[in-house]
């Protein structure tokens, strides 16, 4: 059996109903992945589901935490637990499965084949020939919210938010990922501000260490707990990044 080497952490809060069971099982069969569900102090049936899950895959282990954290505590404590192992790479990704499995897997593949690159995110760009299927009305609200984390960390990034990512193992990601986010619904953007700026003695990564993959495909799925409130909080989260950076004088 070929060795994994990337560890995908995928966070779930309630996801007992939407987890597919299948594509879940199938992903974790590849050769490339094992997978980390963290169970975000579900009140469902989810911990059952990511237990059975467990029990059918080697490949697959479960992370569970007593209480509620929100995805982005979920998401950091799944990095850290697979920054424990021994993958070169440690992504995250949405249990909603919106980035097909076959995407997630390129990402890995893309991340192994450039070594001079801490981070390659998937980027939802709907192009000819690619099968992007998102609401209009998320699409308009997602360039707005790019063109703020552009603003915010200086660099011209086109999608901080799409849930599939996967980074270099090292002091960096280490360093970013040693405290809890503040912000709730703006992580990402929070996390690649930490890359960028670097902590603890721990040297920045540099904007050409970061690479955007335009997606061959992904789809909106329903079900999703973004609400006008969270949106608004999210931008406000970046904002505040902006500011901070403006403020301690930091480039990229």
């Amino acid at each position: 059996m070929t060795n994994p080497i990337a560890c995908i952490v995928i966070p779930c809060f309630n996801e007992a109903a939407r987890l597919d069971r299948a594509a879940v099982l199938g992903l974790a069969a590849h050769g490339s992945v094992r997978l980390l569900l963290v169970d975000d102090g579900s009140t469902d049936a989810t911990a059952s589901v990511v237990a059975k899950l467990a029990a059918e895959s080697a490949r697959i282990e479960v992370l569970t935490l007593s209480k509620n954290q929100g995805k982005a505590e979920a998401v950091r404590r799944g990095i850290v637990a697979a920054l424990g192992g021994d993958t070169e790479f440690v992504g995250y990704y949405d249990a909603d499965f919106a980035t097909p499995p076959e995407e997630l897997l390129r990402l890995v593949d893309v991340a192994a084949a450039t070594p001079d690159v801490v981070c390659v995110l998937g980027a939802r760009v709907a192009l000819l020939g690619t099968a992007i299927h998102r609401r209009a009305v998320r699409h308009y609200a997602g360039r707005l919210f790019a063109s703020a984390a552009s603003a915010a960390l200086g660099v011209a990034v086109y999608d901080t938010q799409c849930g599939a990512k996967v980074f270099r193992r090292g002091d960096a990601l280490n360093s970013a990922t040693a405290r809890p986010f503040r912000s709730r619904w703006a992580f990402d953007v929070e996390l690649l501000d930490r890359l960028l700026t670097g902590a603890d003695g721990v040297a920045p990564i540099r904007a050409s260490e970061l690479l955007e993959v335009p997606l061959h495909a992904w789809r909106d799925v329903p079900g999703s707990r973004m609400r006008l409130s969270g949106a608004a909080m999210a931008l406000l989260g970046v904002a505040r990044i902006g500011l901070a950076r403006r403020r301690h004088g930091r480039r990229s």
